[in-house]
This record gives structure tokens, C-alpha cells and sequence, in this order.
């Protein structure tokens, strides 16, 4: 497997041992070796979710360095499991607040943010301090309406007391507005710290992520009634690192982590089995189960609106807005493949944090010139995106992932690598294969193609339409001229001062020349044909140069 010989090869070589550092090296071990279960696992060799094995490393007694995929996920359910929502009025006393609840155990962590309102999430040291808090509680009486008495975390603080306090310190959950970002991006020295402010601004907060995790939580303790057992955990970007503050929550109703399944039959004497209902398909059992969860989560769920039930999808879900976090969810059942797929993009992502930065800084580029849209349709997805970067840093050379050093001070010609190899690729006869890491024919007509890494059948792409690739490519052409012409400038102005004149990557998120895939066949050539063929003509002299060079 290609992943088993990078990793001897990498392991093996002395320059590279010597330039780790002992955490980088068991940060590079760990992403190895978990990218290998997660390929074993999607080729049926290995079962479950956890193992205990032997691995690169593992008798070094090195403790430290990043979590694995699952313990961090581990973390966070168990984090969330221990952890309240409470509505609060924005002049409550935070020290009050924190003096009150406290009667009921210590409090871990606490944070708050506004979403129709303010609210706190607040982490017990234990559960049975969750449970003392709740036990307190009061159902809301009101003459002119009825309630639902459903118990959840979810909870409201009312203040009995006169006077006001100094508004709670709330943290942000939205992205900075895209012409600040641009002002910011303007002010910096360098393109490579252009592309880590941004992807400073626009990647989750560990407090966006505790949330989004005790969302996932309370939807479990509705889903619990009918499955006890069953876990609902978030995926895609919510958890695989490149999610950006404000994206969407998706989340899967895990049915797998039952009791009783897979034990084995005596070969005699006597045994027991539930009686359960039988249906001729998975698929049907899916649609079910999210019916009743849907019903209940519209009726039940407090703070769940709009709640949507689209079982006829190729992958059947529910759709709803969870106000008191503010995210638009959408919930799932037993979607394994997505599950393995943010994992990979959490290894990759753990490989060294510039992968994440590159994809940050394209899918931005991406949503400002309306490549990627948060409606459904003939865009390319984020997903598809992130599969194109990871792409093309598998076709450096060397190649960049899974490698550490490789991308040391390669920032700025990366992102400039990364639009030049997407302008010239062959999309009309090549398809997209992360896993081998190279192009192959295409095996069916569709415009792009890139192949799902663990259902290798699947085209991830096959919404995208002719004309979001053509409008991408051009685009590509156009931030890679771009690109060149601010490779001399300099961001400072007179007597020293920073100046707010667009440049660099900031220029990339202004208004394209492209034009728009409305009317294109209708509208005149712009500039950015002449930018193109500038593009073109510099690519070209510089091929020349280095051809000469060499002889």
C-alpha cells in the first residue's frame, strides 16, 4: 500500500529524523499509522471503530503530542455529556452565575456566545452534578399556552433580583465580514501571513466545537427514548479541522455502539434474542428511524425549528435550525463512509498545520467568487474542493502529504502552485484519485471527477455542471496572474506605515472579472482574457528559463 511504503521511507530517512522534532515525529507516527487502520478499516481487514494494536512507535513511551481522530472525538462527547445550555439576560452577574451553579458541583469550563440571545455552555466536573442541577429546575408555568414537558439540558436563568451587571463576555461564532477581512489581510507583511490570518479568522474555536458537540448531545437525549444505547456524533467539518466558524452542523445517529450484536450462538444448551421488527432493506430501516426521530425532535426538541424530513434523498436525513446555537443541521443515520472521510481529512489535516491553511485560504477564494455555495445545486462542494487540494499536494514534487518538511516557507508558491496546476489540468479526460494519489482516465462522462476514497465507484463531483468547471479553471487562471503581478510588492507605505491598498491574497477576494455563469455565452470578453493570456505567456517564459538553465 502506497501509505505503508511512504511511511518506512519516511521513518527511514536521517535528515528528516534529525529536523523533527521528538513531538513532530510522534505527531508524523501517529498520523501514519492511523491513516493505514483507516485504510484497512474501509477495505473490510479491520473491524470497530478502536483497536488496540501494534504500531510505528508505540514502545517509544512518548505521551505527548496530537490526540488521535477518535480520542479526540471521545473527548468531546464525553465533555459534551457533562455539559448544560443555559439561556441567560445579557446583564447577568457572570461571577453570580457562577456562584449559583457551583452549588452543584465544580464547574470545568464555561463560555458564552449570543445566538437569539445570550447563552452559556457550562461543563460539570462530573455527571451526577448535571444531574443535581436539573433536579433544581423548574418547568415554566404560563396561563396561555401549554408546555411539553420534555426535560432537556436545555435550560433558561431567571434573574429574581434588581440591578445590572456588565454584559457577559460573549464569544464570536460567525466569521469576520469578508471587506474586514480584506483590510486585515491588507495589513500584513507577507503572503504566508496573510494565509494564516485568514485561516486565524475563519477556522472553529475550541469553544465553537465544545457547542456543536452538546448540540449533537441533547439531540441524543431525544433520540435516546426510543434507542437508549445510540450516539449522535457531528462529522464532515464540524470535526475534521477544516471547518470555518458559522458552517453547518452534520450529524449521524450511530446505531452500532448497541449491545448484542455480534455475539455468538452457543453451540448448545439455551440463548436469548430480542424479537425486533423486520423490513426488506437498510435503506427502508434508515427512513424510520429518522421519520420518529424527526417527529420528535419538531414536537419535542426545545429551540429545534423548521424541521424538515427529506427521506427520499440518496442519503435519507433531517434537516432543521437549532436557534439556541444558531446552526442549521442536518442528521443522519449509521453514515459510515462520511464518517471515514472526515477522518482522513483530520489526518491529513494533523500532518502539518499548512495543509489546513492552503485549503482554508481556496475555500474562501472559492465562496467569494461563488465556486462553492451553501445552497444545493451544480457547485463544487467543499468536500470536492478540499479532495482537489489534497490532490494536488499529492502531485508535488516531492509530494507534500504525508511528508512533514516539505512544506516549510512553501506557502506563498503553494497557493500560486495550486491555481496554476488546476488552470492547465485536463479535466476532459483525467479523473481525481486521492487514494493513489494520481490521475486516471475518466470511467464515465460527467465534466469533473473525482473518485470517493472509500467508495471508489462514486464520483464526489457529479453535481458540478460544465459551466461551474469552466468558470472554476478560469478563475484559477485569473488568482494565479494575480498572484505574480503582487510577487514584488510590498505591503508597506510611506514613512513605514501599513497601507490598506488590497494585495497579495487580499486582491484574490475582491470581485473576479471572471464572468458569472448567468449569461456568460451573452457578455463581451473581459480583461481576464488578457490576464489569462498574460498568465499564459509567463508560464511559458518561464519553462523557457528554466530549460535553458538546465542545458
Amino acid at each position: 500500500m502506497r501509505f505503508s511504503s511512504l511511511a518506512r521511507t519516511t521513518m527511514a530517512s536521517p535528515f528528516t529524523v534529525h529536523r523533527l522534532h521528538m513531538r513532530g515525529r510522534h505527531r508524523l507516527v501517529n498520523c501514519l499509522n492511523s491513516v493505514q487502520r483507516t485504510f484497512r478499516r474501509s477495505a473490510g481487514t479491520e473491524r470497530g471503530a478502536v483497536q488496540t494494536e501494534g504500531t510505528l512507535g508505540e514502545d517509544s513511551g512518548e505521551k505527548d503530542g496530537p490526540k488521535s481522530f477518535y480520542e479526540l472525538m471521545a473527548d468531546r462527547q464525553e465533555q459534551a455529556e457533562k455539559s448544560v445550555l443555559i439561556s441567560c439576560q445579557s446583564r447577568t452577574s457572570e461571577k453570580k452565575f457562577l456562584n449559583f451553579l457551583s452549588k452543584h458541583g465544580d464547574i470545568k469550563k464555561h463560555f458564552f456566545y449570543e445566538s437569539y440571545g445570550v447563552y452559556a455552555v457550562v461543563e460539570f466536573a462530573c455527571r451526577d452534578n448535571v444531574v443535581s442541577l436539573l433536579e433544581s429546575a423548574a418547568i415554566p408555568s404560563v396561563s396561555h399556552e401549554s408546555m411539553v414537558p420534555f426535560k432537556s439540558r436545555l435550560l433558561s436563568l431567571r434573574n429574581h433580583s434588581s440591578g445590572e451587571s456588565p454584559s457577559l463576555p460573549c464569544q464570536p461564532q460567525t466569521t469576520v465580514p469578508i471587506n474586514e477581512l480584506i483590510q486585515r489581510l491588507s495589513r500584513e507583511e507577507s503572503v504566508d501571513e496573510q494565509i494564516s490570518s485568514l485561516t486565524e479568522a475563519y477556522q472553529l474555536r475550541e469553544e465553537n466545537s465544545r457547542l456543536r458537540f452538546l448540540v449533537c448531545s441533547l439531540l441524543k437525549d431525544i433520540a435516546a427514548a426510543y434507542f437508549p444505547e445510540c450516539t449522535i456524533k457531528p462529522f464532515g467539518s464540524s470535526v475534521n479541522g477544516f471547518g470555518k466558524l458559522g458552517c453547518d452542523l452534520d450529524m449521524f445517529l450511530d446505531l452500532d455502539t448497541i449491545s448484542g450484536k455480534n455475539l455468538k450462538t452457543p453451540k448448545s444448551g439455551l440463548s436469548l434474542e430480542y424479537q425486533m421488527k423486520r423490513t426488506n432493506s437498510e435503506r427502508h430501516v434508515t427512513q424510520s428511524i429518522l421519520s420518529v426521530i424527526g417527529e420528535c425532535v419538531d414536537h419535542f426538541g426545545p429551540g429545534c425549528v423548521g424541521v424538515q424530513k427529506i427521506l427520499n434523498a440518496r442519503c435519507p436525513l433531517v434537516r432543521f435550525a437549532h436557534q439556541p446555537s444558531g446552526f442549521q443541521c442536518d442528521l443522519t443515520a449509521n453514515n459510515r463512509v462520511a464518517m471515514k472521510s472526515t477522518e482522513l481529512l483530520y489526518l491529513y489535516g494533523e500532518l502539518d498545520p499548512r495543509v489546513r491553511s492552503l485549503v482554508f485560504t481556496i475555500r474562501c477564494w472559492a465562496r467569494t467568487h461563488g465556486i462553492t455555495s451553501s445552497i444545493p445545486g451544480a457547485w463544487i462542494s467543499n468536500f470536492s474542493l478540499t479532495v482537489m487540494v489534497l490532490f494536488f499536494l499529492q502531485k508535488r514534487s516531492p509530494p507534500i502529504i504525508p511528508t512533514l518538511d516539505c512544506l516549510r516557507d512553501l506557502a506563498e508558491q503553494l497557493l500560486t502552485d495550486f491555481f496554476e496546476f488546476y488552470a492547465t489540468f485536463p479535466f476532459s479526460r483525467m479523473s481525481l484519485n486521492i487514494r493513489k494519489g494520481k490521475e486516471q482516465n475518466k470511467p464515465e462522462v460527467a465534466p469533473l471527477h473525482i473518485q470517493n476514497p472509500f467508495e471508489t465507484s462514486l464520483n464526489v463531483s457529479k453535481n458540478v455542471n460544465s459551466s461551474q468547471l469552466d468558470r472554476f479553471v478560469a478563475l484559477c487562471q485569473e488568482s494565479a496572474w494575480l498572484l505574480q503581478q503582487s510577487e514584488t510588492r510590498t505591503p508597506t507605505g510611506v514613512g513605514g506605515k501599513h497601507t490598506t491598498k488590497p494585495w497579495g491574497l487580499a486582491t484574490l477576494l475582491l470581485p473576479s472579472q471572471v464572468a458569472g455563469v448567468k449569461g456568460r455565452k451573452k457578455r463581451k470578453p473581459h480583461h481576464a482574457s488578457e490576464r489569462i493570456k498574460s498568465l499564459l505567456e509567463s508560464l511559458k517564459s518561464k519553462n523557457d528559463g528554466k530549460k535553458n538553465s538546465d542545458s
